[in-house]
């Protein structure tokens, strides 16, 4: 596996951290340990003692700056790999574009020829613009640059919206969702965006299993907490794989293989709103038995007594 240079680079400093750093440091810290141990004077004590406080302060310095320079690393392996999924996402739609040009562009094509492969790049343009509004959507939400208008938003407008827009996604193939709401439930949130990672959680359930599909939204207090679950009975998830399913363009291996559709960003953004509204998401599922995904999100107040909602900036 072949590292960018910026991780390289940042390994390097470390390493280099390390030598220049550390080494001395632990040879200071038996020097200082020493002059205590034989020392018979007042000042020979006093070195020793400054020596190990010396010592102690490079040691958290050491810490410290390993900290930074390893969360830098990540954060470069991360933008690594997510720039090369993008690269890989938007290769196979261009490269369907082109081929279908090509004869397009020879002219040596049938009237209904050309309306057919018309009908294949206009599919083939719109599945490259909702790559890249989505791609850009969560990169906005991560970085904590969109802008959410926060106020109460009651649980039970908020899973209609989302079952409605789940149904307009859906027409062809029209798939009940049972639901299960505690009464007078009130989260604190952007109306818009957490209607969409229900949507998204909802449209993953309906993909992701079999012919007899059987969908449930639950939500219920939990304290300062409101607990909004949904459920399903398809494929399920492996234990492994659960924690990167919520990194950007990354599938379970069941799902591909079942050769559902998507790309692996629907959890990614649900996850970033979640954590925008400074919340958190569960996941419960085990193979072949179906999958609950759980959006843990603060409570609100009713409208009544809370303030106005306000346009804020929030991100991680």
């Amino acid at each position: 596996m072949r590292f960018p240079p910026a991780i390289i680079q940042l390994r390097r400093a470390q390493l280099i951290l390390m030598l220049v750093v550390l080494v001395p440091t632990i040879l200071m810290t038996m020097l200082g340990i020493v002059l205590l141990a034989v020392g018979s004077s007042s000042v020979t004590v006093f070195a020793g003692v400054l020596v190990l406080t010396f010592c102690a302060t490079a040691v958290t310095g050491y810490v410290l700056v390993s900290i930074f320079v390893g969360k830098g690393a990540s954060l470069a392996r991360v933008q690594n790999d997510f720039f090369s999924s993008v690269s890989h996402e938007l290769r196979t739609p261009l490269t369907s574009i082109r081929l279908l040009l090509e004869p397009l562009a020879e002219g040596k094509l049938t009237e209904d020829e050309r309306q057919q492969v018309a009908k294949l790049l206009s599919r083939e343009v719109g599945r490259l613009d909702s790559l890249l509004v989505r791609t850009l959507d969560l990169s906005r939400i991560q970085s904590g640059r969109h802008a959410f208008t926060m106020a109460p938003v009651p649980i039970g407008e908020l899973v209609a919206e989302a079952i409605a827009a789940f149904d307009a996604v859906t027409a062809t193939r029209p798939t009940p969702i049972t639901t299960a709401l505690e009464p007078g439930l009130i989260v604190h949130g952007d109306r818009e965006t957490l209607v969409r990672a229900v949507v998204n959680l909802l449209v993953n359930a309906w993909k992701y299993s079999g012919d007899d599909k059987q969908i449930q939204v639950v939500a219920r207090g939990a304290g300062r907490k409101v607990e909004l679950e949904v459920t399903d009975n398809g494929i399920g998830i492996d234990p492994a794989e659960r924690t990167e399913l919520f990194d950007g363009f990354v599938r379970g291996k069941a799902a591909v293989d079942q050769g559902a559709p998507g790309v692996g960003l629907g959890l990614a953004i649900v996850r970033a709103i979640v954590r925008a509204h400074k919340g958190k998401v569960e996941v419960m599922s085990e193979p072949g038995r179906g999958s609950t995904f759980r959006l843990v999100l603060p409570r609100g107040l009713p409208a009544t007594a809370a303030a106005p909602g306000l346009a804020v900036m929030e991100g991680r």
